[in-house]
């Protein structure tokens, strides 16, 4: 008996046809196991990717392969093509990691970046002289950082130059900022220290926001610490309503444009005359001597004026254990000299 083939009774086109569409089937379905398997997570770690100015896709694209991130180049930037995220590439930051699928990293990619900084700490109680210094060490170099420090018209509170109005923190700067934004930015952050509240505090004081912001700067200069600096604040606040000299050694330091272990009494440093010396001249100096801090802000507007006795406190020297002693009266003072630091 005659078997009857497969295609028996099929035209001659189909049965030409019908090896190629078996090919095709195969060949789709190979095709889509490929992609499938470019297009799951590639098993990478964490990676922040960098777009920078003027990058290609095709670059970063094959960085992120280059990385683990995704599996292929190809199939990101096919992904990207689909969905358009390819015209929509900004420059900044994209927080990216090997546990997403393709489809996942060009959706992250889709989004708006974080913005490339830089990290800058000024501590307290530094000169605007000093900044330019700590900028470089940081490596963020600004052109024009100088002279911006010196512009008073960048503060409301300023006059001669920002000395004391450059608040001492931590701050994250975007990379390309120019130096005055970068120092708007300082600015405005020690503008938030002058509530009205804090504004009233030191009228009460007698003392306008310049006033209170130099006469901080000289208490963030003498204090060993935080605590001390209400203490000190007092003693400075009741030599002034009592028309006394101030006596600061680090506002003749600063006037003579040196650091205090450079003074040099045998030279006459403390008798030259000039608009910082507090020994020869009654009341604040012309300006800031530094940058205070918020510890020395609220310690001028939370002055410990009084002794443990009820006497006002009118002087203070500190020993070299760091231990700080106050009295009422010079002959006190003198007392507590030669007892605590002849030793």
């Amino acid at each position: 008996m005659t078997r009857l083939g497969h295609n028996r009774g099929l035209p001659l086109w189909a049965k030409i046809m019908m090896p190629l569409l078996i090919l095709l089937v195969l060949a789709g379905g190979g095709a889509a196991w490929f992609l499938t398997g470019q297009t799951g997570p590639a098993g990478g770690g964490e990676y922040t990717l960098e777009v920078k100015s003027g990058e290609t896709v095709a670059a970063v694209v094959q960085e992120l392969e280059d990385h683990d991130v995704v599996r292929s180049a190809d199939a990101l930037r096919y992904e990207m093509r689909r969905t358009g995220t390819d015209a929509s590439l900004k420059e900044g930051l994209y927080d990216l990691n090997g546990q997403m699928t393709v489809a996942e990293v060009a959706q992250a990619l889709a989004a708006a970046p974080r913005q490339a900084t830089i990290k800058v700490t000024v501590p307290e109680g530094r000169r605007i002289k000093d900044l330019p210094g700590i900028f470089k060490k940081a490596g963020f170099e600004l052109q024009g950082l100088k002279e911006a420090l010196n512009d008073p018209s960048l503060s409301k509170y300023a006059e001669v130059n920002l000395e004391g109005f450059v608040f001492p923190a931590t701050y994250e700067f975007k990379k390309g900022s120019t130096a005055k934004e970068a120092v708007t930015q300082m600015v405005d952050r020690m503008n938030e220290e002058f509530t009205p509240e804090r504004i009233a505090k030191a009228k009460a004081e007698k003392l306008s926001v310049y006033d209170w912001v130099t006469l901080a700067s000289m208490v963030q200069a003498e204090a060993a610490n935080d605590k001390e600096m209400p203490i000190i604040a007092g003693v400075f606040l009741n030599r002034l309503r009592d028309g006394m000299t101030l006596g600061s050694d680090p506002t003749v330091a600063y006037g003579l444009g040196k650091d205090l272990p450079e003074l040099n009494r045998a030279a006459g440093d403390f008798s030259t005359d000039h608009d910082w010396n507090t020994y020869t001249r009654q009341g604040l100096p012309k300006t800031p001597i530094n940058n205070p801090g918020e510890a020395a802000l609220l310690g001028v507007l939370n002055a410990q004026r009084k002794l443990a006795d009820g006497r006002d406190a009118l002087y203070f020297l500190h020993t070299p254990d760091g231990k700080i002693y106050v009295n009422h009266t010079f002959e006190e003072h003198q007392s507590d000299n030669v007892r605590y630091r002849s030793q």
